[in-house]
């Protein structure tokens, strides 16, 4: 292996140190174990986890000399919903074990037309949006929540 190719073999929740640089990683490219990443100065770094894990936005991962990258949500494409009844939305969106970034005015998932025809019949309002996406954990506040989607 290069000596001086970048490698992360471990992760943390928040940075102990000023990381060295950053990934802007999508919330799919978010869920990793190894690959090759571009940090935002073009430079690389290989990611060698010992198993897949979910990156967060503000996490960080850890170089093999004690460094940090910091990882952060990179925008894409979302829908952004509204409702009268936000929290009846919800409960329809969590029912169908969709990501979810729970905001006080709106939600916001990735883009999905069965979804999308079923929040028009509940009348929410649907918008396209291109916004980093932070959805909230799984079951007991960690893990990821994926759909039925294959």
């Amino acid at each position: 292996m290069n000596a001086s190719l970048l490698t992360a073999r471990a992760y943390h929740g928040h940075a102990h140190q000023t990381p060295i640089g950053a990934v802007a990683l999508t919330y799919e490219d978010r869920f990793l174990r190894r690959k090759m990443l571009t940090m935002t100065d073009g430079s690389a770094v290989l990611v060698d986890l010992p198993k897949t894990t979910s990156l967060d936005h503000g996490g960080v991962l850890v170089l093999t000399d004690g460094r940090e990258v910091e990882v952060i949500a990179a925008p894409e494409p979302l829908l952004a919903i509204t409702a009268d009844d936000l929290t009846r939305i919800a409960w329809h969106v969590g029912n169908r074990h969709t990501p979810c970034q729970i905001e006080a005015s709106r939600l916001l998932i990735q883009p999905d037309h069965v979804i999308r025809e079923m929040l028009g019949l509940l009348d929410a309002s649907v918008t396209e949006v291109t916004e980093p996406f932070t959805p909230e954990g799984g079951a007991y506040g960690h893990g990821r929540t994926h759909s039925h989607a294959h």
